[in-house]
């Protein structure tokens, strides 16, 4: 029988091509590489995409335990002229935009986060205001932990127990938080023009402390302390190169900051020459001041008292625009005093002329 021609061994194929080989108008492609992969997806479902991420943390965030669900940030309620929820908006939110419906906000304007066992019971003693404590899972009750669930409850602030690692994520992994933490909102800062309006309109002298480039919490606690104690009825901060009203501050005051409002002005100048257009004397006090207090006149007009930092006193621009500048003698061994302390002296003295 005649052999068929063609190559020992070589495998028979249909008619079409050699076997394996491609269809014409296929482009190399199988049947199941030609259907596609089907619609892009959602960038929040896509593994490496930021929105992912921000998809993740959310998921993450909600996942804590049901009892901090209304102790999240944003979760608060506001009183005030005092602390405001992150991205709350109020008419009366403080700044050189307020009027116009744009919220200025301080550079550190946002939730603050205390965390250790003395810090966390001090600022809860003080009532800082807080809109949650979060105690670690299996963590040792101490004496001052129970002491700060019992001050948070007795309050009405939620307590809840979450993990760790996430106390650690909150409150920074180089924090030293024991397994406590507060949740301190953003404190509500009122306009310097609106604060003025107010303390006209009740017929008041008015009596109002600007700080120019203080950066320490303490001295603006201080401050404030000292303003309720002589009569004065407000404390106006700049936006920038400024402290402002945190948990520090809030402690130092010794409640003082639940009475006293303070305004957040966009640009002090500013709202110094919108003072003195109004009727208000602004004094200056300085170390360098060309006038000794002791021999200050106007302590019984309306008046507005700038108190500038410890080291640079105050600051060229506002020295040039206050009426008078101040000076408080002290001893030649004393380089100056400190700004919380020289405010507390200047407000005496203006109380003391008021009195008479």
């Amino acid at each position: 029988m005649a052999k068929k021609p063609g190559r020992p061994g070589a495998a028979r194929v249909k008619k079409g091509g050699s076997k394996g080989a491609p269809k014409v108008g296929t482009g190399g492609k199988g049947r199941q590489a030609l259907e596609g992969r089907g619609p892009t997806p959602k960038a929040e479902d896509r593994k490496y995409h930021p929105a992912a991420k921000a998809k993740a943390l959310r998921e993450r965030k909600a996942s804590l335990s049901p009892r901090v669900a209304k102790a999240k940030p944003g979760a608060t309620t506001t009183k005030k002229g005092e602390f405001l929820a992150p991205g709350t908006r109020t008419a009366g939110n403080a700044g050189g935009a307020a009027r116009t419906g744009r919220r200025v906000q301080k550079a550190a304007d946002s939730s603050e986060v205390l965390s250790g066992r003395n810090s966390v019971l001090e600022a809860l003693r003080a009532k800082v205001p807080a809109t949650a404590l979060f105690i670690a899972s299996r963590i040792e009750m101490d004496d001052r932990v129970k002491e700060a669930i019992s001050l948070a409850n007795a309050r009405g602030i939620s307590v809840g127990e979450i993990t760790r690692p996430e106390i650690d994520r909150m409150t920074g992994h180089d924090a030293v938080h024991q397994g406590i933490a507060l949740q301190v909102p953003p404190y509500n800062y009122q306009h310097p023009s609106e604060l003025l309006d107010k303390i006209l309109s009740r017929g008041q002298k008015p009596l109002l402390v600007a700080l120019d480039g203080i950066t320490d919490p303490r001295n603006l606690g201080a401050i404030i302390r000292s303003v309720a104690a002589f009569g004065g009825q407000g404390v106006i901060v700049p936006q920038r190169r400024s402290v402002g009203v945190t948990a520090s501050a809030w402690k130092t005051s010794a409640g003082a900051a639940s009475r006293i409002p303070v305004a957040l002005a966009a640009n002090l100048n500013a709202t110094i020459k919108e003072f003195q257009k109004r009727g208000l004397f602004v004094v200056g006090l300085d170390g360098g001041g060309d006038m000794s207090l002791p021999t200050f006149k106007l302590g019984n007009e309306p008046l507005l008292l700038v108190i500038g930092s410890e080291g640079k006193g105050l600051s060229r621009l506002v020295q040039e625009n206050c009426d008078a500048i101040l000076s408080i003698p002290i001893a030649k061994e004393t380089e100056s005093l400190n700004a919380g302390i020289a405010a507390s002296v200047a407000l005496y003295e203006v109380a003391k002329a008021r009195l008479k």
